[in-house]
């Protein structure tokens, strides 16, 4: 069950898995033994083992007597009272999760352990050598790559954070329990911690209570950030570097950054109305916020390490220049020197120079290598400025600061303070009294706030000696002191600007772009390497340059995403206010012309003085703060359900007058540059039309112009797989969007363009998912030149790089990844017939699909009832509604929850509805040669149906059917029975074209993975087919939703990923 976190055809050792799950299952055991008593565990036993049976029969092939078992276990979970399916239904869900935490760790162990890691940069390096590409070749292409990774806050994530961090700690314990040199005390020690962790799980509610806000969601990306991929980052980068200089003699080059992040989380505000203008500075601020207090702590460790005096002549120089700044500094403030010293602060302005810390930082005595190994932090878990009340984020504005500290930061003889700024006024609370003595009280708060960060000279700072006649100042620390000092300053002005305060500091005393931070660091490390310590420079300090190079100052940048039609709208209200039109009714020509227009001229459009509704305001001041922060916080501004080139243009308009107006208001210019604008392409028709589009907005002078001049040549388009999936199902989407990427590609080529595509995936295989390497390597030819964006979303953020270790394994797959499609493009079909053969599919399944889904008038009732789908809101899994639109049809339905319910229901129809009939009537055809042909030589078709067939792998009849008799009226029976013929039809036919003997045969560790799950899936599964039924008449007892909610998880951590 793993489709997402493992290539298709990598076999594992499952040895090792059954051993850690065998320990964790007995441990699970003995808690829920000690917690709810031997008779209920005489009841899971009994449940689980005519669950094995029945598995055990139906892999024989007596699919009798397994039917007889099933029956018998549907019969007693009937039975049983609502506290003891609750309890069940806890128990098995917790089997499943710590079954994935066996696997993950498995896994981890593999990647650690084998000695040529298939995918790894080593061996992808070795082979494209051996192939023939020179090392000099291989250096500049690999040096060029651009990989993006933008982890988005899509309602995916089943269970609550606090559970994630409990299943890590676990995952961390089987990693320390690996290691031979422990004694039997330390295992039986290591035990009682897992019995520790195990039995909180249990004592731990495991439904959100509460909606998360788009702040919340926001916060725990970055916590992914700061446990897992802060760690992985360096880790990654170093063994690419030793990969490198292994196959060309050159190592990485310092500040290259094959991979960077991005985030959705906060700026996709798409059919999602709790994403304001004031949500996207917020998060976007939060994230520098959080960049500067994990560059403080790196620095602390540095300030540690580099001791040493020996430094070039231009290090040199830079301290000695610290130094007499600072002496100055000190007798100026001595002169001012009054008796309301605060003595926690008289040492703040010469922290760097002490001759040695006056506190270990956490964590100094172990070497930077063991950082990856590390899953827990060693610092507190910082608590984010505002949204402590879970109020909807529309509107509301921060009212406290509460940082918490981390115990690094003393380690210099400096302390940095909790601040508590929750006294002073909130921006609502400020405006009041603003009409009495405004000015005044700011003032006050300014110097208050400065005074108690800063302090003044003490009495005992008279009588210290002066900096300049300290014994043993080390240059290193001087100059890494001074940065610090910078970095503190930086982060009190962003606490100022998250609380809305003012704050007028001189740009000299922070920093506010990545290179001004690189600077100093890089001549240390030039200045280490002049003096023969290059195995010093190598270490901590080339790892945090890495690090200010991957993530620059805010981590993630934000992208912002707004569907077409609001724009449209915004345009709208400012052509009636000018009196000029409709512009909603004009026809895309004449968009075109006006847009264009106003694009060349030099004035704003938008009037100061307008008058418009909320929404059209909302987009107003969405770009307003885009104009504000620039490119230097945000990434592209992405355009969903795009279809014509005036839906880019508008957006160039809306971005360029936001601009105008900020700088005339500033007085000066923008800070960064401008966004890029990213068209996503998503339903099939829009995806036909992707390349008309793009040719149309480089046919435009002034549009060709700003991509060379603003944006080095290059077009960014986005391609969805979700909406299209659900808008013709899997095959045809698959298709459609191959066509596409050729289209776009062509287009970008006949202008001199060069692309990146964005390729928005999902976890499931419905809305994309799948293999990372395999999905990369099957994309058409020319498509993945050096770069690449790829979303990732929900539970698979936390699969994929929860970890440090499976973070660094992810990376390296990526990049490996994108290498060998740029050097070694896939194969395109190999004749002009392959292409009609895929039509011809391509039109029977879609018009299969779509006659059932959108044409049958019995569908809509038969999905309500048979699946879950209705329940899904109680799950408060994501701040976004379900639907993008008040309406009761598919049509309207996100494809999350439509994926979701029907994996639920493990019938998984989205991903295999239509298959069955195209791939029928092409051997019908007498095209069965062709298919087995393709299969063997087209990436891109072999892929298509080795992930249909993993997914139908996981499929399974019998449970759907349960469901049918159990929820299903009779009327709609019929349709049942029809979807599981074309079940085993697509099953049927997908072996005949892949010439597997059954599925799953060229992964036989996937199969066994899904068999071992069974036996605590299937009562699941039955077990909320019977809640289901009773909810259904008595909707608003609350015990049976939360028992709802709970078999929802397990199911979702048994299929290892829910949309």
């Amino acid at each position: 069950m793993t489709d997402t976190t493992d290539d298709i055809a990598e076999e594992i050792s499952l040895q090792s898995f059954e051993d850690n799950f065998r320990l964790l299952d007995s441990l699970l055991h003995d808690v829920i033994h000690r917690e709810v008593g031997p008779r209920f565990m005489e009841n899971i036993e009994r449940k689980r083992v005519l669950a094995q049976s029945a598995v055990n029969m139906r892999s024989a092939g007596m699919e009798e007597t397994a039917e007889l078992l099933e029956k018998q276990l549907a019969t007693d979970i009937s039975k049983m009272t609502l506290e003891d399916a609750l309890s069940l239904a806890r128990a098995f869900s917790h089997h499943l999760n710590l079954m994935g935490i066996a696997e993950t760790h498995l896994r981890v162990r593999k990647a650690r352990t084998v000695p040529h890691l298939s995918k790894s940069c080593d061996d992808t390096f070795n082979k494209l050598i051996q192939s023939g590409v020179s090392p000099e070749e291989l250096y500049k292409t690999f040096c060029k790559q651009e990989v993006e990774i933008v982890l988005t806050a899509h309602p995916t994530q089943i269970n609550r954070r606090t559970l994630q961090y409990k299943h890590v700690r676990i995952a961390h314990l089987l990693e320390f329990n690996d290691r031979p040199d422990l004694s039997i005390e330390d295992k039986e020690m290591l035990k009682e911690d897992l019995v520790r962790e195990i039995a909180s799980i249990w004592q731990t509610d495991e439904l959100r209570r509460h909606k998360p806000t788009p702040v919340d969601e926001a916060r725990a990306g970055l916590h992914i950030v700061e446990q897992s991929l802060w760690k992985a980052v360096p880790h990654y980068l170093r063994r690419v570097s030793t990969a490198l200089k292994k196959h060309t003699g050159r190592p990485l080059p310092l500040t290259c950054t094959p991979i960077k992040f991005g985030s959705w989380m906060g700026g996709d505000r798409d059919g999602n109305p709790n994403v304001t203008a004031k949500v996207t500075r917020d998060v976007s601020l939060l994230s520098r916020w959080m960049a500067i207090d994990l560059y403080i702590r790196e620095i602390d460790n540095l300030r540690f390490e580099l001791s040493m005096n020996r430094c070039s002549d231009t290090l040199g120089k830079m301290a000695h220049e610290i130094l007499l700044k600072e002496s100055e500094n000190e007798k100026s403030h001595s002169e001012s020197w009054n008796s309301s010293t605060n003595r926690s602060h008289t040492k703040h302005h010469n922290q760097h120079i002490s001759a040695l810390p006056a506190q270990l930082p956490a964590g100094a005595y172990l070497p930077a290598c063991t950082e990856c190994n590390d899953g827990g932090s060693e610092y507190r878990v910082v608590e984010f400025p505002g949204n402590s009340n879970r109020q909807n984020d529309k509107g509301s504005s921060v009212r406290q600061l509460s940082i918490s500290v981390p115990t690094s930061l003393s380690k210099f003889g400096d302390t940095r303070v909790s601040t508590d700024v929750s006294s002073l006024p909130s921006p609502t609370s400020q405006s009041q009294k603003m009409t009495r003595s405004s000015s005044n009280q700011l003032l006050a708060q300014r110097k208050l706030f400065a005074e108690s960060q800063l302090g003044r000279s003490s009495f005992r700072k008279l009588l210290e000696p002066s900096l300049l006649q300290r014994p043993g100042i080390t240059p290193y620390r001087v100059v890494l002191g001074n940065v610090k000092d910078k970095l503190m300053k930086t982060l009190r002005r962003l606490e100022l600007h998250l609380e809305d305060l003012p704050c007028e500091q001189d740009p000299a005393e922070y920093y506010e772009n990545s290179e001004q931070l690189l600077e100093p660091l890089i001549l240390c490390y030039e200045s280490l390497q002049s003096c023969g310590s290059d195995i010093l420079a190598d270490g901590r300090l080339v790892d945090l340059i890495r690090r200010v190079a991957t993530f620059g100052m805010v981590l993630m940048k934000l992208d912002l995403r707004q569907e077409a039609s609001r724009h449209s709208e915004t345009l709208d209200a400012v052509t009636r206010y000018l009196d000029i039109g409709l512009y909603t009714e004009w026809d895309e020509d004449k968009k075109l012309e006006f847009l264009t227009r106003e694009l060349k001229g030099k004035r704003p459009l938008v009037p100061p003085s307008i008058e418009v509704a909320a929404d059209v305001k909302e987009v107003l001041d969405t770009f307003q703060v885009a104009a504000e922060l620039g490119s230097d916080s945000f990434g592209a501004y992405v355009i969903s359900m795009a279809s014509n080139a005036s839906d880019v243009l508008a957006v160039e308009l809306l971005q360029k007058d936001a601009r105008l107006a900020v700088s005339g208001k500033l007085g000066r210019a923008c800070p960064g540059g401008t966004l890029r604008v990213v068209p996503l392409f998503e339903t099939v028709k829009d995806l036909r039309g992707a390349g008309s589009v793009i040719r149309k907005l480089l046919s435009i002078d002034w549009y060709r112009d700003h991509i060379i001049k603003n944006h080095n040549g290059h077009q960014e388009v986005m391609v969805g797989y979700s909406d299209s999936g659900k808008d013709a199902g899997r095959f045809t989407a698959a298709w459609e969007l191959y066509k596409a990427q050729e289209d776009v590609v062509a287009a970008c080529k006949e202008y001199e363009i060069k692309v990146t595509l964005f390729h928005g995936r999902g976890g499931s295989i419905g809305r994309g998912g799948g293999p990372t390497h395999l999905a990369i390597q099957s994309q058409p030819p020319g498509s993945v030149m050096g770069t690449l964006r790829s979303t990732e979303q929900g539970e698979m953020v936390q699969a994929k790089f929860g970890l440090p270790h499976t973070a660094v394994r992810q990376l390296e797959v990526y990049t490996t990844a994108v290498l060998l499609a740029t050097m070694n493009p896939p194969l395109p079909p190999r004749e002009e017939k392959w292409r009609h053969v895929m039509e011809e599919i391509s039109k029977a399944s879609c018009n299969h699909y779509r006659s059932t889904v959108y044409d049958n008038p019995d569908f809509l009732g038969y999905f309500q009832e048979a699946t879950p789908q209705s329940e899904l809101g109680f799950l408060n899994i994501g701040s976004r509604p379900t639907r993008r639109r008040a309406s009761g049809g598919i049509g309207h339905l996100r494809a999350i929850p439509w994926i979701f319910a029907w994996t639920q229901t493990r019938f998984v129809l989205p991903a295999w509805l239509g298959v069955g009939t195209g791939l029928k009537d092409a051997c019908q055809e007498g095209y069965q040669e062709e298919l087995r042909a393709m299969y063997k030589e087209w990436p891109f078709f072999q892929s298509t149906i080795d992930l249909i067939e993993m997914v139908i792998a996981k499929a399974d009849i019998p449970i759907a059917k349960h469901y049918e008799e159990m929820l299903v009226s009779e009327s709609r029976r019929a349709l049942g029975s029809q979807l599981r013929t074309e079940l085993s039809t697509a099953e049927k036919f997908v072996l005949v074209v892949s010439g597997h003997e059954k599925l799953s045969e060229n992964n036989r560790s996937l199969r066994k993975l899904i068999e071992s799950r069974l036996p605590y899936l299937n009562p699941l599964n039955l077990l909320q087919a019977e809640i289901l039924q009773r909810l259904r008449h008595d909707d608003d007892n609350h015990k049976l939703r939360d028992a709802l909610l709970i078999t929802i998880n397990g199911i979702a951590a048994g299929m290892r990923n829910t949309g």
